[in-house]
């Protein structure tokens, strides 16, 4: 369990649940230890915010734990996180899905187009994620907001700090199917749409600089710094209607100093707290 996420499923305003899935890792696998690896270490936090003023044990979490997801069957998994998520959005909760690899996402945001047909996503990466295969698989972690654009269609992605991708993938943001604020979580100003405009957020944690977060399978220099990534979150959480969120590709075993994890666990208590 989460620290301070004792909240009953039907007292809860948002439900945390694991996808420990990586069958489709391209570099280094890990991640499906990740959301596991969170919790144990969540008790080394505090629950109190000194940036928000705000304390976890005042807000309603529930740790529903983690799925149970066959390993090499991306379908069936996908088909099992989005009949969670979709569970805990029509009990009307927040459901916040800790991965596990980027394809994950993908369950989540396919039960919460469907509840809400004016979807917007946010996508914080350092990986555009936008091929439309990677080597012939179209269901891949390297493909995820394609396949998400594939849902929702031009102009309702908007993607920040993303530093690497094939040519492909940045003719695909320069010819206006997403907003793209390539190298940068600072400016916020292109979220235009209405503050009540239902959103995803997802958050690929290799957005941030390896120097602060090592543990992950595909490191790219360059990255956002935790003081650029925090605020910028929390912004978002407060300005706009997050109805569904996940944080994904934390791999443990690639961090054995276990200050990735610690961060992990420090940015979903500052996410869960911007909420309220």
């Amino acid at each position: 369990m989460f620290i301070a996420a004792t909240s009953s499923y039907t007292n809860a305003d948002i439900v945390l649940f694991g996808a420990p899935y990586d069958s489709t890792t391209s570099f280094r696998p890990g991640t499906r230890f990740g959301p596991a690896a969170i919790r144990n270490e969540s008790f080394g936090i505090e629950t109190y915010s000194p940036y928000q003023d705000k304390d976890l044990e005042d807000v309603r979490v529930h740790d529903a734990g983690d799925l149970e997801l066959p390993f090499g069957a991306p379908d069936r998994a996908l088909d099992m996180i989005e009949a969670q998520a979709a569970a805990i959005l029509a009990d009307g909760k927040t459901p916040f899905l800790l991965g596990g690899e980027h394809l994950v996402t993908l369950g989540s945001v396919r039960a919460a187009a469907k509840r809400f047909p004016n979807l917007r996503i946010i996508h914080f990466d350092a990986h555009a994620d936008l091929r439309e295969d990677y080597l012939g698989v179209k269901l891949s972690h390297a493909c995820v907001l394609r396949r998400c654009h594939d849902l929702l269609g031009d102009g309702r992605i908007w993607q920040f700090g993303i530093r690497s991708g094939t040519r492909d993938e940045f003719m695909f943001m320069r010819n206006g199917h997403v907003v793209t604020e390539p190298f940068s979580a600072r400016t916020l100003a292109s979220l235009s749409f209405p503050a009540d405009t239902p959103v995803y957020l997802t958050v690929d944690l290799d957005v941030l600089d390896p120097s602060d977060f090592p543990g992950t399978g595909t490191q790219e220099a360059g990255g956002l710094r935790f003081g650029e990534l925090l605020p910028a979150l929390t912004e978002i959480l407060s300005r706009f209607r997050v109805v569904a969120l996940d944080n994904v590709e934390l791999s443990p075993p690639l961090d054995p100093s276990g200050r990735s994890t610690a961060l992990a666990c420090k940015l979903l208590r500052e996410e869960l707290l911007a909420m309220v």
